[in-house]
């Protein structure tokens, strides 16, 4: 059996054999639109918004939050990249909505093996030292997806290098119909000024 490692490399010389034409692609995003979304490897903006490579830029990280670094990409998405509108979108059954940060920093104070989740949460499966330096990072926890969207948007729409032009759309995507919807909540909050 093949190594993690060996089939991506092997993909990858497949890919690279057809590149062609794609050499060619602008740096600058040609459907000028940005998604933030979650890392979930269920989701795949490409197959559910219909993107080919060089349309969009596609900003990931746990939960598809407004965090510093999500927010520092998409400035650079619009103001160096030309972006013109965003779509924040997180998903149905997120990891992020499993634990809190209480949760989280108490695993990683016990030890840094791998958590499980069981029927009554998250139990700490390794032994060995812990640290505390999980409760200095707010680890952006979900209790309410359509709320935690709004908030997301509004955050984004407060930011100071956040141009109040720039339309911010919100969805929830659904892992077991593979269907975009709109977050009512958010469109007041992410309209363009």
């Amino acid at each position: 059996m093949a190594s993690i490692l060996e089939s991506i490399l092997d993909a990858n010389q497949r890919y690279a054999q057809d590149f062609g034409e794609k050499r060619n692609l602008a740096m600058p995003p040609s459907r000028r639109f940005a998604i933030l979304t979650c890392m979930d490897a269920r989701l795949d903006p490409a197959k559910f918004a219909g993107l080919d490579e060089g349309d969009a830029h596609v900003v990931r990280n746990a939960g598809g939050r407004a965090s510093e670094d999500a927010i520092r990409s998409l400035v650079i998405s619009y103001k160096l990249l030309g972006t013109r509108e965003w779509f924040v979108i997180h998903h149905t059954d997120c990891g992020m909505e499993t634990f809190s940060d209480e949760i989280m920093r108490g695993l990683l104070a016990k030890s840094l093996d791998h958590a499980v989740l069981e029927s009554n949460g998250w139990h700490d499966r390794g032994s060995g030292s812990g640290t505390s330096e999980a409760q200095y990072i707010d680890w952006l926890t979900i209790r309410h997806q359509e709320e935690t969207i709004a908030e997301d948007i509004q955050r984004l729409r407060r930011h100071p290098l956040v141009p109040p032009w720039i339309p911010i759309l919100g969805f929830l995507y659904d892992v077991r119909s593979g269907a975009l919807r709109p977050v009512g909540a958010a469109i007041s909050v992410g309209s363009a000024k």
